[in-house]
């Protein structure tokens, strides 16, 4: 295993959208997923998308730390991966939640993302999964579908005025 590169804002690879896996099975496909498993354990993130690590693939691994969830609808979980993923908004209720990115090191914002999603995909080993996806879980699932179509979360913001570096907003607010 190792820790990959990451892609920052400005590279290609994060402005265009990836390519389907042929083969969610194929040893290749496993070897990026425990690389990036470690990639984001060493960057302390909750999500990581394929093209985050200059890989143009439809596949993101996510976690729910214990501190981020919010109740039984949004358990805990710990690293998952979702390959070729598919994501549908349940309804069309929204939060506003503060967000960062590891390609875009330092700064935060606010985001709209849908509260409830459907989700349906492959898992790590190549199993088809689906379920509904609350809270947390759904708002980092369509941040890490977004990098898979080429979108950085500021592309989402509605209000500017609330994206600035990490400390000064900690400090002083957004």
């Amino acid at each position: 295993m190792a820790v990959l590169a990451i892609a920052r804002m400005g590279h290609p690879v994060l402005r265009q959208p990836a390519q389907e896996v042929p083969d969610p099975t194929a040893p290749d496909v496993q070897r990026l997923i425990e690389d990036m498993r470690e990639t984001l354990a060493e960057s302390g993130g909750v999500g990581l998308a394929a093209p985050q690590v200059f890989v143009s693939q439809r596949l993101f691994i996510y976690s729910v730390p214990l501190a981020r969830s919010e109740g039984e609808d949004d358990p805990p979980l710990p690293v998952q991966a979702l390959i070729n993923p598919v994501l549908t908004p349940v309804d069309d209720e929204k939060l506003i939640r503060a967000e960062g990115c590891l390609s875009i090191p330092d700064l935060r914002g606010e985001v709209p993302r849908y509260k409830r999603i459907w989700y349906a995909g492959f898992d790590q080993y190549g199993q088809k999964v689906e379920g509904l996806a609350t809270g947390f879980r759904a708002h980092v699932m369509q941040h890490e579908m977004d990098h898979l179509d080429g979108i950085l979360y500021p592309m989402r913001m509605t209000d500017m005025s609330k994206f600035g570096f990490a400390k000064e907003i900690t400090r002083y607010g957004a």
